[in-house]
């Protein structure tokens, strides 16, 4: 396997190194929820020089890459990286934590492989499988669901607000021939949708890519559930640091902090911290990305 890839340059950076360095508790133990391939993680381990780094990921890729590359780092007991899904925490008895970082969505490497399946501008099979040892890809719903279950995973994933079209020509033309790759699925939905008159600043199959995905990954199931039950899992005074990449995450998020406010914790910045036009400019990915951080305890 070859770990030739881009760098991977994690989103708001600076951002989540000052949240962690104003939180009124030590900075010893952090659990990085989505190590992808260690942007964060290195931040974390480089700007808290003693600090512990538990880290969760569920593609092969990424934990062989941190095996790899993050070697010493593991040997020293710096890291500890755990093949699974961040919201089996607590079956693993890791924690208190000092501090909990997600950063939610696909990770750059996944996104720029045309073999995983996740980019509408690469041509790869139709996967979208953050876990392949999981059996469901995104060409079994798009050839199996029912036309109303396209309907509603697209209208309520992908906020589109009239799907039918598209789902009609999807299940006419899988009928014919199954749908195998990313760009078979992209053209359809674009000779579909600029059919329709429909305008768009982003690219026509962004959101039904989207919602394809979160359905594959079952990204929303449980997410917020899960950070309600976050808190017990970190240390008084210790703070939760979330990005997400879309407004479906973005609102969880939101209403569930807002939620544990006053109760469990306090949410700091009640305004989304977003990245600057100056990091925009040297990683495009970091445009989409919203940033929110709830405090364990109250503010000292």
């Amino acid at each position: 396997m070859s770990h030739n890839l881009p760098l991977h340059l994690p989103v708001l950076e600076e951002e989540v190194i000052r949240a962690f360095k104003e939180q009124p508790r030590s900075q010893k133990y952090f659990l990085d929820g989505t190590f992808g391939r260690g942007g964060h993680t290195r931040a974390l381990l480089k700007n808290f020089p003693g600090a512990r780094v538990c880290a969760f990921d569920k593609d092969d890729e990424a934990i062989a890459y941190a095996k790899s590359e993050f070697a010493q780092e593991i040997l020293e007991n710096r890291l500890q990286i755990i093949r699974g899904d961040f919201r089996s925490l607590s079956d693993h008895k890791l924690g208190p934590f000092d501090g909990a970082l997600f950063d939610l969505g696909v990770s750059s490497p996944q996104f720029d492989q045309a073999s995983r399946g996740f980019s509408f501008s690469l041509d790869g099979p139709l996967d979208m499988r953050m876990d392949r040892s999981q059996p469901t890809t995104a060409a079994d719903i798009v050839n199996t669901y029912s036309q109303e279950s396209l309907s509603d995973m697209f209208f309520n994933w992908g906020e589109v607000r009239h799907p039918n079209r598209v789902v009609r020509a999807i299940v006419h033309d899988r009928s014919e021939r199954p749908f195998r790759t990313t760009r078979e699925l992209a053209s359809l939905i674009e000779r579909v949708e600029r059919a329709s008159g429909t305008k768009k600043k982003i690219h026509l199959a962004t959101p039904y890519f989207m919602a394809l995905r979160i359905a594959v990954n079952q990204e929303l199931e449980n997410l917020a559930d899960f950070f309600e039950t976050l808190p017990a899992q970190i240390q008084e005074g210790g703070r939760v640091v979330v990005i997400s990449f879309h407004s479906l995450e973005d609102r969880l998020v939101k209403w569930t902090f807002r939620k544990l406010d006053k109760v469990k914790g306090v949410m700091i910045k009640k305004k989304v911290v977003v990245a600057t036009d100056e990091e925009v400019k040297s990683n495009p990915r970091a445009r989409s990305a919203k940033l929110r951080i709830f405090q364990i305890g109250g503010l000292t």
